[in-house]
């Protein structure tokens, strides 16, 4: 394995590694949870290496590469614990189209089946509402223009959602790994009922994401740095780490980007281990991670720790 650099702080671990490679270099059952968005199979190309994962020429190709990932991931993960991951289905166009047709490919369900076929159990979906107008601003796609549904209305769509899928580990030994818990005093009745919504909203009275919560917004940012195209909104990865993990345990991102799923983690008292193989998103990675260690746990999740030790 060709580690190209890494960084340790006091509670994480970065890594600018080929993922799939250190993956299956950890030992087994030794993660507690695993949160991170894949790269989404040829929409986004982080560099030109063989060893990005998003660099290949179909999406058939993507998926057997992803399935080596989500495989090794089954095995490093405790018995009875879950990974989460954060996906959209994908548009495509009628120049990327053998038929010279266009529409959706259900990148959602294929990642589904991936991760079924390596072991994991579908534990549940997420479906993550967006807003459209902000998407066609910021796409123009012809799915969603008013021109469009004035003339044609057949080629029109919809907004597309985003989804979060969580599977867990049946296995073995489930017995003997520490159940998640919540104390009540901090998690009440009320925070079980939002976690447990099927439908996190974006402009919902009774809940709120934000897709512009991410990490080059909410930190302080390096004008010079370089940004990540799709970071995972940190609203999202902290509802993940609250629900399906406790304090102090450890919380894996194979797709670590600028470092989003380990700052959330790190700022509600888990550890963290995290891999990515672009070295610019590595390096911002660390400076991010670095200052959600110094800020420490935050609230009431900061008093709980300190009253366990």
């Amino acid at each position: 394995m060709n580690v190209f650099a890494s960084h340790h702080g006091r509670r994480f671990a970065a890594y600018h590694v080929d993922t799939v490679e250190f993956t299956a270099d950890m030992p087994d059952d030794c993660i507690d949870l695993s949160v991170y968005s894949p790269p989404f199979s040829k929409l986004y190309i982080y560099n030109n290496s063989e060893r990005d994962m998003g660099n290949v020429a179909s999406n058939d190709e993507f998926q057997a590469n992803y399935r080596e990932l989500v495989r090794e991931l089954f095995r490093v993960t405790k018995p009875g614990r879950n990974t989460a991951i954060h996906v959209k289905d994908l548009v495509y166009y009628s120049n990327s189209s053998e038929r010279g047709d266009r529409g959706l490919y259900d990148f959602t369900g294929d990642c589904i089946r991936t991760h079924v076929a390596e072991g994991w159990s579908f534990h549940r979906r997420i479906t993550i509402d967006r807003c459209p107008v902000r998407e066609m601003q910021k796409t123009k796609s012809d799915r969603l223009l008013y021109k469009n549904f004035r003339t044609d209305a057949a080629r029109t769509g919809g907004g597309m959602p985003e989804y979060i899928l969580v599977f867990r580990k049946w296995a073995p030994g489930m017995e003997a790994v520490p159940p998640v818990l919540h104390d009540p005093a901090l998690h009440p009745l009320e925070s079980w009922q939002d976690l447990a919504q099927p439908i996190w909203m974006t402009d919902g009275v009774w809940r709120d994401t934000d897709e512009t919560d991410v990490l080059n917004v909410r930190v302080a940012r390096d004008e010079e740095a370089e940004k990540h195209l799709c970071p995972m909104p940190l609203d999202l990865t902290e509802r993940l780490v609250r629900q399906y993990s406790n304090p102090d345990e450890t919380v894996y991102s194979p797709f670590m980007g600028i470092g989003s799923e380990g700052y959330a983690g790190l700022r509600h008292g888990r550890r963290f281990i995290g891999t990515e193989l672009k070295e610019s998103y590595f390096r911002q990675a660390v400076k991010y991670l670095g200052e959600a260690e110094r800020l420490g746990a935050d609230g009431d999740m900061l008093a709980a720790l300190q009253a366990a030790e």
